[in-house]
């Protein structure tokens, strides 16, 4: 995650403490933040769903007392996350259960959720359950957030689900992944931001996996990223200089940071020292090193879109093992990836604070992991 709110308005926010720490950048001693997919089943039908889950159910997804062991293991490995994705989590008897048991091991737990089944009365039991963040997906306004979701009125649940989750007092945000399709929507979604009073926003690049694994033609163009950032900056810069205190974050895409501290260096120069020093402690991708992923089935993965290869499952080993085993071929060239990574990437003087990007991608469009990501829209010049 790169806080844009951070680099460019030096507002501090509860997450930083993960992102903008010095030692980071130490793989075998980070412990990840951990995405649990609790179960594959999902309300809604997203174009872009890494998942590639459907409204029906799975076989053999971790029962109840799996998933607690699970979590002594998670516990025991001192994980400073455990967020609960899907599929739809609260489409999960026992979610609550499992969260009540996760916090009395002293885990912070997050919530990722479509928010269209969050009533009145599911909103306050939420902010019971001591959970310290729940974030919503919106991908557009109306109607085009509904394609995107595969459902109409998906938009003005997800929206009453936002509205009952702040009545309730929960700490909550939107979630919005950016693509062709609804990135002119932008300038409307940080109107409904400041129009509902939702302190935290956060914008994920697309990454091609699940059913977003052909939507590559999908993406935005390089010079429309660029000025995507450009307008996200803006927006926050604006929300910053009312007095209104929201934090903006742009996700799997770490080309933002270096393209946010290259144009901040032009006007700037001890701001943009400072932007640097963050982006070196952040250290970059970190998909298996600071981000795992545990599916429906107990399988680990390097990250949540990397679901086409394990290093074993929970059932068997317990996560910290599995984690630090590198014995395993890829766990041990994600650990240090530099020597490995070709293209662009091998000679990109800023691969300290990119760390390569997404290796998906790069799977995605060249069927080798180690090339280029082809979503870094930095130019030759900005990079060598």
């Amino acid at each position: 995650m790169i806080s844009i709110t951070r680099l460019l308005c030096g507002q501090s926010s509860f997450g930083d403490e993960l992102r903008y720490k010095e030692g980071l950048s130490h793989p075998l001693q980070r412990r990840p933040v951990v995405v649990w997919n609790t179960t594959r089943t999902c309300n809604l039908s997203c174009i872009h769903c890494y998942s590639d889950s459907c409204n029906k159910r799975y076989p053999n997804e971790l029962s109840t007392d799996e998933a607690k062991k699970m979590l002594g293991g998670l516990a025991r490995f001192k994980v400073p996350v455990l967020l609960f994705s899907g599929g739809e989590p609260l489409l999960r008897k026992d979610i609550f259960q499992l969260n009540s048991f996760a916090k009395d091991l002293g885990l912070r737990t997050v919530l990722s959720t479509n928010g269209t089944l969050i009533t009145k009365k599911l909103a306050s039991r939420i902010k019971e359950q001591r959970i310290d963040y729940v974030g919503v997906s919106l991908d557009g306004i109306g109607l085009r957030n509904d394609r995107f979701r595969g459902r109409y009125g998906a938009f003005n649940l997800a929206l009453a689900g936002i509205r009952n989750l702040l009545e309730a007092g929960q700490k909550a945000g939107l979630r919005f992944t950016i693509s062709r399709h609804n990135y002119p929507d932008l300038g409307l979604l940080f109107k409904l931001i400041e129009e509902e009073k939702i302190e935290r926003a956060c914008f994920y690049h697309l990454v091609y996996a699940g059913r977003g694994s052909s939507m590559a033609q999908d993406d935005l163009s390089h010079i429309e990223m660029r000025r995507c950032i450009d307008a996200i900056c803006d927006w926050a810069l604006k929300l910053n200089r009312k007095g209104l205190q929201k934090e903006v974050l742009t996700v799997d895409n770490h080309a933002d940071g270096v393209y946010i501290y290259l144009k901040t260096k032009k006007q700037n120069h001890q701001k943009a020292k400072e932007m640097l020093r963050l982006l070196a402690f952040n250290a970059g991708n970190s998909s298996g090193i600071g981000i795992a992923n545990i599916d429906n089935l107990g399988f680990v993965h390097a990250d949540q879109f990397w679901q086409s290869y394990s290093f074993g499952n929970v059932r068997e080993r317990d996560f910290g093992e599995l984690w630090l085993d590198t014995k395993d071929k890829l766990m041990r060239g994600l650990k240090n990836r530099k020597p490995h990574l070709k293209g662009r990437c091998a000679h990109c003087k800023f691969l300290g604070i990119c760390n390569g990007n997404f290796r998906v991608r790069a799977q995605a469009v060249y069927n080798d992991i180690w090339q280029e990501d082809p979503a870094c829209y930095l130019t030759e010049e900005e990079i060598s």
